[in-house]
């Protein structure tokens, strides 16, 4: 591979450097802009009777929650424009794609990272046995090594490890390079497995493909990836744009039908902008091995757990520590190949979350690293407001809702004209991202019709917004009380996943989600005591709270997903196209509402493979 000098400070910006930076500028000044005009027209709307403490306190909460809001509302236009006017989207903001053909010869040597703990091992194995048997009829079996990276610690699950890597030992092992390791305590986490992963073989690969155990890839985008890598030796990471895989789970499918859309616009959006200092989500992603293992070496925090001790949300900080030392940081913007399996239930969609919030606070304590680049450092920054402005809406509702329940002269508190423009505006610019998203595709005919057509993707967009508005302030109310334990030793850690289909029975539904419950019964109660017209803005917000028990319960019922995707509604293309990629992966959304295909033979003969999980229930 050719050797890499990291970029230095002192030399002259390239054409390339000079356009990002430009980029940066603008899109600094659009969402600065916004927010201080926002604050100003908030300020004047609380302004009507003199702006007391309560007042002032509103106006602070109101600012904590603007920049994801703007951010994501300006990658959403800028997505939009790029979408539209751009032949190629994902070239346009990562023009090394330019340099990138089916043709490249693959010459180094990459590493399959398949990162796992206490997973359920039919399906891990299956998503292996798919892709290597992809890299082999590629031709290209020979410069990858699949290393199964255990910290499973249930001896069960442990045994049926041992018996599925035997098995895709004998059915690819002559084919493939193959290892499984094992760890009996896992300390670092994910990030620990992998360095463990660095200190033994490390040295013997150029690149690393990091995969979770719910992760799986086309041959053609892992062959992109590492083409990508070898024609611009700059790039320290690649990371692709992740998209859910077709599920009959209700939550699973409306939840990620949204994230389809939003996160298209908004990636190419921040992509414009950010250049090479994209984000990195930890999975489904190239790393280049020697700048990673001399300089991503992650710090143990000072003091305890659950905000000192080894870092849980390690991706974020890893991106920002190769970028420190020249790398870039990109992002492939386009959502073709690359897949992972959304949480099916909200339950676990809570854990999963929680344990993102827990990682992203440990970030306070590393904002002051010397060397970051300014946009890594707000990208940390970020990460951090990410969470905390879900406590600061909670206070900016229940704190407006007081002042109105407590007022003599309610309607004399703030001037109404403004108050429902700064709504209208901020509503729309929270579904900013979906709604740019949804406008590109319903103007692709092809695209439109990759969802079932115009009406089914239209309904389904209806269907998720209504999701989404029970959803989130659900989740508003169980950050917020997660971290108020947070300096009190609170903390979620790295549990195991339940990845496939699964009811929420009554009790666990309780368990969890009381509280949300009990702070939106009393929320509606006194909104239906002290109701006006002024206050009808805060009833999605407490109506979430209220319905989350029998929300996680029927968004994990097996009839609502089943008529879901029986109708084709909250569907992915994939659904209606039915990728032959997918076929091996057998996945009962496929198969419901799209057309008979037949599957890819693969190698035939003597050589024909059969799924590992098959092999192993027989």
């Amino acid at each position: 591979m050719p050797s890499v000098v990291p970029h230095s400070g002192s030399r002259g910006l390239s054409n390339s450097e000079t356009l990002v930076l430009q980029r940066r500028r603008v899109f600094a000044l659009l969402v600065l802009s916004t927010i201080a005009g926002l604050v100003a027209l908030m300020g004047y709307t609380l302004s009507r009777g003199g702006i007391s403490a309560p007042e002032w306190l509103l106006l602070a909460c109101f600012t904590v929650t603007l920049p994801w809001t703007v951010i994501g509302f300006w990658n959403a236009v800028i997505g939009l424009a790029v979408m539209r006017l751009a032949k190629d989207p994902a070239r346009h903001v990562l023009p090394a794609l330019g340099a990138v053909s089916d043709t490249q010869q693959i010459t180094a040597s990459t590493a399959m990272l398949v990162c796992i703990r206490n997973e359920e091992v039919d399906t891990v194995f299956r998503n292996v046995a798919a892709m290597i048997d992809g890299l082999i009829r590629a031709g290209h079996g020979e410069k990858f090594h699949f290393y199964v990276l255990s910290d499973t610690d249930q001896a069960d699950i442990a045994a049926d490890e041992d018996a599925a890597f035997a098995e895709l030992q004998r059915r690819s092992g002559d084919r493939i390079a193959l290892t499984y390791r094992r760890r009996e305590q896992n300390p670092g986490y994910k990030a620990g497995n992998i360095r463990d992963f660095c200190d033994r073989w490390g040295n013997q690969h150029d690149f690393a493909l990091t995969l979770d155990a719910d992760s799986y890839m086309t041959t053609d985008a892992i062959l992109r990836l590492v083409r990508l890598m070898q024609a611009d030796p700059k790039i320290g990471i690649a990371q692709s744009l992740v998209t859910g895989l077709p599920s009959t789970s209700a939550f699973a499918r409306i939840f990620q039908f949204g994230m389809r859309h939003g996160m298209r616009s908004y990636t190419i959006g921040s992509a414009w902008w950010q250049g090479d200092c994209g984000p990195y989500w930890g999975h489904n992603a190239v790393i280049r091995l020697k700048p990673f293992m001399e300089h991503c070496h992650l710090p143990v925090l000072s003091g305890k757990p659950p905000l000192g001790g080894w870092i849980l949300s390690h991706d974020q900080i890893e991106a920002v520590l190769m970028r420190r030392a020249g790398y870039d940081v990109r992002v492939v913007a386009d959502d073709q190949g690359s897949w992972e399996e959304n949480p099916t239930t909200l339950p676990e969609f809570i854990r999963r979350d929680l344990r993102w919030c827990q990682g992203n606070m440990q970030y306070f304590k590393l904002l002051g690293m010397t060397g970051l680049k300014p946009v890594s450092r707000i990208q940390l920054v970020l990460a951090i407001l990410m969470f905390l402005g879900a406590p600061a809406w909670i206070l900016f509702v229940i704190t407006v809702s007081l002042l109105y329940a407590l007022s003599s002269s309610p309607a004399e508190l703030l001037w109404p004209g403004t108050g429902s423009a700064i709504f209208a505006i901020i509503m729309t610019m929270v579904f900013a991202p979906k709604i740019a998203s949804l406008v590109d595709t319903m103007l692709r005919r092809e695209t439109r019709r990759s969802y079932g057509g115009g009406f089914r993707l239209m309904t389904s967009a209806v269907v998720e917004i209504v999701f989404s508005v029970l959803l989130a302030p659900i989740m508003a109310v169980i950050q917020t009380v997660f971290l108020a334990g947070l300096p009190f030793g609170r903390k979620i850690g790295w549990p195991s996943q339940q990845r496939t289909s699964h009811a929420v029975p009554m009790a666990v539904a309780v368990k969890r989600l009381w509280m949300p419950t009990v702070f939106g019964a009393i929320s509606m109660a006194w909104l239906y005591n002290g109701f006006t017209m002024a206050t009808l803005f805060a009833l999605p917000v407490f109506l979430g709270p209220l319905l989350a028990i029998p929300f996680a319960m029927g968004s994990a019922w097996q009839p609502v997903g089943a008529v879901l995707t029986r109708l084709g509604l909250a569907a992915v293309p994939e659904e209606y196209t039915r990728p032959p990629a997918l076929l091996p992966l057998h996945l009962e959304a496929m198969g419901s509402i799209a057309p008979e295909v037949e599957p890819e033979t693969g190698l035939q003969g003597e050589g024909a493979l059969q799924p590992v999980s098959q092999t192993i229930n027989s």
